[in-house]
């Protein structure tokens, strides 16, 4: 997510709160990344997505000058396959990274190392599922990238996919959490052509939450 004060909670909140999403998460697919859900509560993003955020009593936008972004993770960390290799995992993450700090760069300053006055975004990966005729959403598979049924016809993996994150800032001198955001991106497709996840696969989804946290205004 230099003018951080007035827009902080804004761009930072707005990371995840916007996006296509069809609902949110529910309390089963949590991930377990962040420490505490029991006060989410339901919100609606700029776009008009339901999204689930708790924003701390002690949060205040002028404290913090600078964020400092950590590399998006896996939760729980995936293992390698035929459908996704570790060097897609490794782009997936990257880019995700790497698109967060250009948008947000035209906002604020971001940061290499934490400050004093610093917010510290933490950013998890957390599922992905596919939905395509006979699957059903709860056949959501926490990071395994991959649907239940991979092929529901020989050949054939033509389905839209479902993405959920997690996130948090955290006041970089206490550690204390300031804001948690829950969500997830809907309307991805993988082709049939190929039995490969790939990061083109995910890229558009990834874009869209660098620029809604850019572009979000409380």
């Amino acid at each position: 997510m230099s003018r951080l004060n007035p827009l902080c909670f804004g761009l930072l909140a707005g990371l995840l709160l916007t996006g296509c999403a069809s609902n949110t998460t529910q309390p089963s697919q949590y991930s377990g990344f962040l420490s505490d859900y029991s006060q989410l509560q339901p919100a609606t993003s700029a776009s008009g997505a339901p999204v689930l955020r708790w924003v701390s009593a002690d949060y205040n936008a002028g404290n913090y000058r600078s964020v400092y972004i950590e590399k998006p993770v896996f939760h729980p960390e995936p293992k390698p396959s035929d459908e996704v290799s570790q060097a897609t995992l490794d782009q997936i993450t990257g880019y995700l990274q790497q698109a967060m700090r250009r948008e947000l760069s035209s906002r604020m300053t971001v940061v290499d190392q934490p400050d004093t006055d610093s917010l510290v975004l933490r950013s998890a990966i957390t599922g992905v599922s596919t939905s395509a005729e006979g699957l059903k959403f709860y056949e959501v598979i926490p990071i395994a990238l991959v649907a239940a049924a991979a092929s529901t016809a020989a050949g054939t993996r033509d389905r839209d996919t479902d993405i959920y994150v997690e996130l948090e800032a955290l006041d970089a001198r206490t550690s204390q959490p300031m804001v948690r955001v829950v969500r997830k991106g809907h309307g991805l497709q993988l082709e049939n052509s190929s039995t490969q996840l790939t990061l083109n696969d995910l890229k558009p989804a990834l874009d869209v939450w660098a620029r809604d946290a850019r572009a979000f205004r409380p």
